[in-house]
């Protein structure tokens, strides 16, 4: 499945093997660009391979991302994105075998808190009706396959016909074969330096020490992009900085060999993170996904992340599948900047880009993003305005710190109701009143011995 071109020459290397870095090289190379696209087979820790691949616009809305000019953005882009799967799938060796859900569920049950689940359900809803999208409201009682524990039952429940999911390292597969069928080269490395010389790009170092060079280099490695960007220290100074949206997800194999015929999903509930299971087929569901914010990217699943998640799909989603067969446990890193929002575009050093910090919409905006990209990259005209989130920028803030801390501890008390903590009523507010007196007191932007504190906490929620 790997080629190798015999000349170290190339017009684009991409560093990163994922779903956005294998969608830009399919579209350069179907441009007549000689392009490599870089990257491990087994990508370590990567987000795509990890991936539930629920492709959609309006599932992870809430009312958070809807409060401010770049997260309305985002939501268009990932409306427009939805409208290029079918046409990109079809471009793809037997791509509409891919999909493995059709349409999405999206269920309020009566898990976690008011402030979260139902004003983001609201949030879902409003979207769609803006879009003038079709969705149905549906009995809860009448979703196939659903069968929580009586105090997880859900509350309402709307069917969204045009939000599916793939299976993600088919995916992935099927854009390699493709990738190389249109004259692109794989390279079974990682760079570990962008070599450059006054101001230009010149390419980069492998891990074997061979040199590659190329008039552009795009980085998108997720997460992995920030090693590569350290190598140019004054770059990387004048970016925000990539962390690990670290999640963890299961395959399973359900004690009855039934499978959802849709995606099941809550809205998005603690930093960004929503319970949802699909089917993989043969009676293998995915479930996902739990999201703890994490300095390093992890390859492997802490045990109690994995509990959390199993335990949150057991109650909530079908009982019997505590009864079913555990496949695989896997972890992945979304990328994400500490300003929450992407790296897209040309970096101040000639010939060096950028492609992401989309955090859990990337494979949702591969199909856009790379056609865009691939446009700047050929000095041609855009569609759609990628500079709103230019890699060289200060931190866009599109929260007050007082918003921030109001949600980071919604979320976190959230998180005890989904872990389905027992305490006395009155511990929540004096639990609320400490965690904001903590992060008010904490300064802005500095780490502490209360943000480690509090991590922990969120990561032993789930």
């Amino acid at each position: 499945m790997t080629s190798f071109a015999d000349s170290h020459v190339h017009d684009v290397v991409v560093v990163g093997n994922g779903s956005l870095g294998l969608s830009l090289g399919l579209v350069l190379a179907r441009r007549g660009v000689r392009v490599a696209v870089l990257g491990r087979p087994h990508r370590p820790g990567g987000a795509s391979c990890a991936a539930g691949a629920m492709i959609g616009a309006f599932g992870d809305v809430t009312t958070t991302s809807l409060k401010d000019k770049y997260g309305r953005t985002k939501l268009d882009w990932a409306y427009q994105a939805g409208k290029l799967w079918p046409e990109w799938l079809a471009g793809l060796p037997d791509g509409s075998d891919l999909l493995t859900a059709d349409g999405t569920v999206v269920i309020l049950n009566t898990v976690g808190l008011p402030e979260v689940d139902t004003q983001n359900y609201k949030a879902i809803r409003g979207a769609l009706v803006d879009y003038s999208e079709e969705f149905e409201d549906v009995d809860p009682e009448d979703i196939d396959w659903l069968d929580p524990e009586p105090t997880a039952r859900p509350l309402q429940a709307m069917f969204l016909p045009h939000e599916h999911a793939v299976n993600a390292p088919e995916l992935l597969a099927r854009l390699e074969n493709a990738f190389i069928a249109a004259g692109g080269t794989l390279i079974a490395e990682h760079a570990t330096r962008v070599d450059h010389r006054r101001g230009q790009v010149r390419g980069v170092e492998l891990e074997s020490g061979t040199v590659l060079s190329a008039e552009h280099v795009v980085l998108a490695a997720g997460v992995a992009s920030q090693s590569l960007l350290d190598s140019v220290p004054e770059q990387a100074a004048r970016i925000p900085r990539l962390v690990s949206g670290y999640g963890v997800a299961a395959l399973v194999d359900t004690e009855d060999g039934t499978c959802p015929p849709t995606v099941i999903r809550t809205p998005s509930r603690d930093f960004g993170s929503a319970l949802h299971v699909l089917p993989r087929g043969d009676g293998q569901v995915y479930l996902g996904a739990t999201t703890v914010i994490s300095p390093e990217p992890r390859e492997t699943a802490l045990i109690t992340d994995a509990w959390s998640l199993l335990n949150n799909g057991n109650r909530q989603i079908r009982r019997s599948l505590g009864e079913s067969s555990l496949r695989h446990v896997q972890a992945g890193n979304r990328p994400v900047t500490l300003d929450g929002m992407p790296l897209l575009g040309e970096t101040e050093l000639r010939g060096l880009w950028m492609m992401t910090g989309t955090h859990q919409d990337g494979l949702t905006l591969s199909p856009l993003l790379a056609r865009e990209m691939t446009a700047l990259l050929l000095g041609e005209q855009p569609t759609i305005d990628l500079d709103v989130f230019n890699p060289v920028r200060t931190p866009i803030q599109p929260l007050t710190r007082g918003e921030v801390v109001e949600t980071t501890v919604t979320r976190i008390l959230a998180g005890g109701y989904e872990s389905n903590w027992t305490v006395p009523v009155e511990w929540p507010m004096l639990l609320e009143a400490t965690l904001v007196t903590e992060l008010y007191r904490d300064p802005p932007n500095v780490p502490s011995e209360v943000g480690a504190r509090l991590n922990s906490h969120g990561r032993r929620l789930g």
